[in-house]
């Protein structure tokens, strides 16, 4: 479900101070800021470049709390584990091939791809380093 969500274009800050009725200079007060200040908050987090000790700060003040996470883009670490061995192992499979198809030995091409998926299985449950290459 986190990944479904989108950080809205002027920000979490400014999207959720509006939507409460908060002024800026209400924020700054409970913040002991500037009103300016909060804008400059504000306009870093539109940007990517507020900090996240900012975020909390300023979610503290509205009465939230700041959640931040990060999320595999596959929908789960499984999936992505899943996907870079899938992709490692085709490079490993076809390169194999290729050089058994030079020596007059290729290979079916049902062949290679039950190589592929026996070959990716088996990286999934080695998880070498190479994984992340």
């Amino acid at each position: 479900m986190a990944d479904k969500v989108s950080r809205p274009n002027i920000g979490w800050i400014k999207t959720i101070r509006k939507g409460l009725g908060m002024s800026s200079e209400q924020l700054a007060k409970k913040l002991q800021i500037t009103r300016q200040s909060v804008l400059s908050i504000e306009q870093r987090e539109k940007n990517g470049s507020i900090t996240l000790k900012n975020l909390e700060l300023a979610a503290q003040a509205m009465d939230m709390k700041l959640v931040y996470g990060v999320v595999p883009k596959d929908g789960s670490l499984d999936k992505l584990i899943e996907r870079k061995a899938l992709q490692l192992a085709t490079e490993i499979v076809l390169r194999a091939s290729d050089t058994m198809y030079l020596e007059g030995q290729g290979n079916s091409p049902e062949r290679i791809k039950k190589a592929i998926k026996e070959r990716a299985k088996e990286l999934k449950e080695e998880m070498p380093k190479k994984l992340w290459d």
